[in-house]
């Protein structure tokens, strides 16, 4: 391992990332080195980590490495691996574009929730094929002190609970994962967003994201939230014919979320580099295993 290492700093609607570039999957990320990197005070900062190696260099995406030639390894804030993250998609794509990997138009990006597609406007804006939502059966239910409320299950390749609520102040101060039941219904956590009516089509959330806290954006769960709401509005695209957006307000700025009568969805937002530096490999190295 070199004693240098670099990193750059991005985020996409103030969802934070500490990005790690690694072309040949060289550095070691252990969850405890990822969380210290992403601690605000005695690291970098960040909501999670952007850990950038060509797919072919890693064990988990070599098998899309035909379709994709990059893969986000994304980690969040706590070390914990997540499967998505949809404003790490975009800022993963900045970041390609910036190193000169890729320049504007269309490109694939490896996750572990499949391979993503992405197109990086001419005028700035990042729009993410995000695949299809799949909508679990039965009742869940979302609590926040005295009060519960029903919420949509939604996966988007990460599990999401959606609570329409009147006010966003019922969410509470979300230091803490809302309480879920069944337990059952989320075996490994679950993203929960609290959703309320800004006018037609237009929805403004917060959320508690699994790993992290509550956080200034979530792309997964702003698509969550979109297609949580249009089947709540009566709208299926699949069966109207016709495609379905929301604008969705979250508390780092606006995303554009659209459904396609085939099901796909896509997600258009910001995606910014704000700094990059070096680490010192020796501080790395002494984080807790």
């Amino acid at each position: 391992m070199s004693t240098r290492i670099a990193f750059l700093k991005g985020h996409g609607t103030e969802n934070d990332f500490v990005i790690v570039p690694d072309p040949e999957n060289a550095v070691d990320l252990p969850p405890a080195a990822v969380a210290a990197l992403c601690d605000r005070r005695a690291g970098i900062g960040g909501d999670g980590l952007l850990h950038v190696v060509r797919s072919a260099a890693h064990p988990e995406a070599r098998a899309m490495a035909a379709e994709a030639e990059w893969f986000m390894d994304y980690r969040n804030g706590d070390g914990s691996v997540a499967e998505m993250c949809g404003n790490g998609v975009r800022v993963f794509a900045r970041y390609l574009q910036r190193a000169g990997h890729v320049s504007e138009g269309d490109l694939a990006v490896a996750t572990r929730g499949g391979v993503k597609t992405v197109h990086i406007a001419k005028e700035g804006d990042i729009t993410v094929g995000m695949g299809r939502a799949r909508l679990p059966e039965g009742e869940v239910t979302v609590s926040v002190g005295e009060r519960d409320w029903p919420a949509r299950n939604v996966n988007m390749g990460n599990p999401h609970a959606v609570a329409f609520v009147d006010d966003l102040a019922h969410a509470g101060d979300l230091l803490t994962p809302p309480p879920v039941s069944p337990a059952t219904a989320y075996p490994d956590g679950v993203n929960v967003e609290f959703v309320v009516d800004r006018g037609p089509r237009h929805v403004a959330l917060r959320v508690h994201e699994r790993g992290a806290g509550e956080t200034r954006s979530c792309g997964t769960g702003a698509c969550a939230v979109a297609v949580a709401a249009a089947r709540r509005d009566g709208t299926d695209p699949a069966v109207s014919g016709t495609p379905a957006t929301y604008t969705v307000d979250v508390p780092g700025g606006t995303l554009v979320i659209t459904e396609r009568p085939d099901g796909e969805i896509e997600m258009t937002g910001p995606a910014v580099i704000v700094a990059e530096g070096v680490l010192d490999a020796e501080w790395l190295g002494n984080a807790p295993r």
